[in-house]
C-alpha cells in the first residue's frame, strides 16, 4: 500500500458549532465574534457563515463593517470552550481510523495513512465526521503535505465553480487530490499568491523577480531566490513552486516556538509616550510568561495596527538570549523607532521566539 497524506478542513466551523446548537440559525447569515454586539467598537470577525460570506463579509473584518455589509445578519459571540469541544469531537472521530492525525487547529488537520484507495478513506472519514458530529469537512489528498493543503481549496469548490480537469478522479465536490502526476495541470497557470505560505507582501516580492505565476516559480533561478531571499527561505519558495513539501505526519504535540500578546485598544493610542508605555508594559507582559514556562527568548517582532489597518511588523534577533523583561521592553522600543508614526495606532502586539531548550539560561 502507498503512504498518502489527507489534510482536513472543517467547512465554516465555528459558524457550524454555533448552527449545529441553535438548528433554527441554518440557511441564515451568521457572523461569529467579539462580544456579538455589532454596534461595540474594537471587535473583529472570527468566522463567518457561507450565507453571510455572499454579501462580502470575512474574517478578520470589523464587526461594524460586517454589519453595514449585512445588517440581517445574526451576530453572535465567539465562545472558544464550545468551539475546543467541537474540535476535540472531530478529531476523536478521525483517530478511531487506522490514521495518525496531526492537529493544526480547531478546524484543521493532516492526516497520515497506508492505503490503495485514498479517495475512498476520505469519504469514510467525512462520512463517520458527519454521523458522529453533524458538522462536515473537505478533504485534500496529497503525496506531501504542500499538495494535500492546497487540494483542499478545490475540494472546497463548488463543481460549477472549476474547470473539468480540476475535479478528474474525485468522488464528490468535497474530496480532491492533488499529486506529481497533475500538479503542473492545475497549478503553473495561477498565480503565485494561491500557492500555501504566500502572501500578499511575497507575491510583490515575487513579482518584481518577474515571477507572477506557479509555473515561473517553479522555473525560477534557485541562486536568485537565495541571494533575495536567503539561503533558507530561497530555497523553501523554490521547491514551493514545485509542489515539494514534508510528507512525515505525526501525532506527538508540536512544541510551540514563540509567544505573544496583542492588544486593541479602546481608544486610538495618538502620543508617542502614551504608545511607548503600552508597548513596554505588552513586552513585559509577555516576556513573564515565557519565564514562567522556563524559556528565553532569542528574536522579538513588533506589530503596530494603525487605523487604516495597514499593519507592519518588525522584528530583531537579541544579540544575546535572554529572559529580563527590560531587554525585551527596550528592544522593543527600538524596534517602535522603524516605523513612521504618522497615524493613530489601534493595535500593539509583541512576538517572542524561544530560543532552544539546549540554550535556555
Amino acid at each position: 500500500m502507498t503512504w498518502w497524506v489527507l489534510h482536513v478542513d472543517m467547512d465554516q466551523f465555528i459558524a457550524a458549532v454555533e448552527i449545529r446548537r441553535r438548528p433554527e440559525l441554518r440557511g441564515l447569515p451568521v457572523v461569529v465574534g467579539g462580544s456579538g454586539d455589532p454596534t461595540q467598537p474594537r471587535q473583529v470577525v472570527a468566522t463567518a457563515s457561507y450565507e453571510a460570506r455572499e454579501y462580502g463579509v470575512h474574517s478578520g473584518m470589523p464587526v461594524r463593517a460586517a454589519y453595514k455589509k449585512c445588517p440581517q445578519a445574526v451576530f453572535l459571540p465567539s465562545d472558544p470552550a464550545a468551539y475546543e469541544a467541537a474540535s476535540t469531537e472531530v478529531m476523536d472521530t478521525l483517530r478511531s481510523f487506522p490514521v495518525v492525525v496531526e492537529v493544526w487547529g480547531w478546524d484543521e488537520c493532516f492526516v497520515g495513512a497506508e492505503t490503495d484507495d485514498p479517495e475512498q478513506l476520505a469519504a469514510d472519514l467525512r462520512a463517520a465526521v458527519a454521523e458522529r458530529t453533524t458538522l462536515t469537512c473537505s478533504v485534500g489528498i496529497g503525496d506531501n503535505k504542500t499538495r494535500a493543503k492546497l487540494a483542499t481549496t478545490f475540494a472546497k469548490q463548488p463543481r460549477s465553480h472549476a474547470t473539468a480537469f480540476e475535479h478528474a478522479g474525485t468522488t464528490d465536490a468535497g474530496i480532491y487530490r492533488l499529486t506529481a502526476a497533475n500538479w503542473r495541470e492545475v497549478m503553473d497557470h495561477r498565480a503565485v499568491r494561491e500557492l500555501w505560505g504566500i502572501g500578499s507582501r511575497m507575491e510583490r516580492n515575487l513579482n518584481e523577480l518577474g515571477i507572477v505565476t506557479v509555473a515561473d516559480l517553479a522555473a525560477a533561478d534557485v541562486d536568485v531566490l537565495r541571494k533575495r531571499f536567503g539561503p533558507k527561505m530561497g530555497a523553501w519558495y523554490a521547491a514551493l513552486g514545485r509542489g515539494l513539501g514534508d510528507t512525515q505526519v505525526t501525532d506527538v504535540p508540536r512544541e510551540p516556538v514563540s509567544r505573544s500578546r496583542e492588544e486593541t485598544f479602546p481608544e486610538d493610542l495618538v502620543e508617542r509616550a502614551e504608545v511607548e508605555e503600552q508597548l513596554r508594559r505588552i513586552a513585559v507582559e509577555v516576556t513573564r510568561d515565557v519565564v514562567a514556562e522556563g524559556r528565553s527568548i532569542q528574536r522579538i517582532w513588533v506589530k503596530v495596527r494603525f487605523i487604516s489597518f495597514y499593519t507592519p511588523i518588525k522584528s530583531r534577533k537579541l544579540p544575546e538570549i535572554t529572559q529580563d523583561p527590560e531587554v525585551i521592553a527596550v528592544t522593543a522600543l527600538v524596534l517602535l523607532d522603524k516605523f513612521e508614526l504618522r497615524r493613530p495606532i489601534r493595535l500593539l502586539g509583541v512576538r517572542v521566539e524561544f530560543a532552544p531548550p539546549q540554550d535556555s539560561l
